[in-house]
């Protein structure tokens, strides 16, 4: 990344640096308006491998450690100061509530210590606002978020669609997942599968060796009887279910090696993630076409998958939608994201969060800030 210079007019927006700790990446991003100047990640994903799944203390920990030195490296490739900064914006919620407690106790400390403005920001929603930076290839026009459009969030703890309206005080919930989120499906599969921790990106890679039409996997609440039709809706025609494939695939990996069979890893990994892809896709697509939505911001760590990426792209473009991806390092979790959320509240005149917030770990995402 070629960050932008920092002496740039304070026509071209709020200087402000956001920070994420909602789960295992400490970030810290600094934005001018809708120009990425730094964005610095450190994961502890190492951390957590052997135990299968992000731990809460471990994560909690190693934001602790890593802060200072994340802060350090952003305003030093931003070319700024602390006191060049007009506003901070911190993850609020939602999140492991130990990793949000060291984030926000962090940017209270330096709000208190610089007598910057606060804001305290969804997440959620701030994976939409990095598709308005500049670096993005897919970005917005002009900068600015068009009418009728939506999001399409895919990670590890969430898989939304959503309605934008406005990004600083109007996003509706169309639809999400009833119990696992598309990224813990993967997580458990690849651990059923035996191919390790993180999940996505190992059975996106185990599935290009597969073969996805050789086991028809279920797709969850797509049946008549939770979608309904466009008159009347049934009480699921918008969300998903991926807790019967993920029971799907144990009792598939069981019947082969109750029967002394090699298990044909490749193809239930290939025939898994089309399961997933294909429901998330095609509900999607439904969301936006019965609710007006003609364009569509991909995002969440999930949206790194090469096959989520493929089909949302055909069948958006089959449908007359235009889709929005980020690049992938702006699709995981990351500072600049709540920078650039930060920067539209700015200059949309919504009053600062100030300090006597809290974080909330279930913070909705119809929440933009505290």
């Amino acid at each position: 990344m070629n960050p932008a210079p920092a002496s740039e007019p304070l026509e071209a927006g709020p200087l402000v640096l956001g920070i994420e700790s909602s789960c295992d990446e400490t970030g810290v991003g600094i934005v001018r308006g809708t120009t990425l100047l730094s964005n610095t990640v450190s994961s502890s994903m190492d951390e957590h491998v052997r135990f299968g799944g992000v731990i809460p203390e471990i994560a909690s920990r190693a934001h602790l450690d890593a802060f200072v030195p994340t802060l350090q490296e952003s305003l030093h490739t931003a070319g700024v100061t602390l006191e060049d900064i007009d506003a901070i914006a911190v993850t609020s919620g939602p999140g492991l509530a130990g990793a949000l407690m060291v984030g926000v106790c962090a940017a209270k400390a330096l709000a208190l210590a610089s007598g910057k403005p606060l804001y305290a920001i969804n997440h959620l929603v701030a994976h939409v606002g990095v598709g308005l930076l500049d670096m993005s290839e897919n970005r917005m026009p002009e900068n600015r978020l068009p009418e009728n459009l939506g999001a399409l969030l895919v990670s590890g703890g969430h898989t939304e669609i959503l309605r934008i309206r406005s990004i600083t005080d109007d996003v509706e919930l169309l639809g999400s997942t009833i119990d696992d989120a598309a990224g813990e499906a993967y997580d458990k599969v690849a651990r059923l599968l035996g191919l390790g921790y993180p999940g996505g990106p190992a059975i996106d890679k185990m599935a290009r060796t597969g073969n996805p039409k050789a086991i028809r996997f279920p797709r969850g609440l797509s049946q008549p009887k939770y979608m309904g039709t466009a008159e009347e809706p049934g009480p699921h025609r918008y969300d998903w279910s991926f807790s019967g494939l993920k029971t799907a695939v144990a009792r598939c990996v069981e019947q082969f090696e109750a029967r002394g069979e090699e298990v044909p890893v490749a193809d239930i990994a290939a025939a898994f993630q089309e399961a997933v892809v294909d429901i998330i896709t095609s509900k999607a697509v439904l969301a936006c076409r019965e609710n007006g939505i003609t364009e569509l911001l991909l995002g969440g760590g999930v949206a790194a998958n090469s096959r989520l990426r493929e089909l949302t792209g055909q069948r958006c473009r089959s449908a007359g939608i235009t889709l929005h991806v980020p690049p992938l390092q702006l699709c995981t979790d990351n500072g600049a994201m709540v920078a650039a959320l930060g920067a539209q509240l700015v200059m949309a005149g919504i009053a600062p969060s100030g300090v006597a917030f809290a974080p909330d770990s279930s913070l909705p995402v119809t929440t933009v800030s505290v």
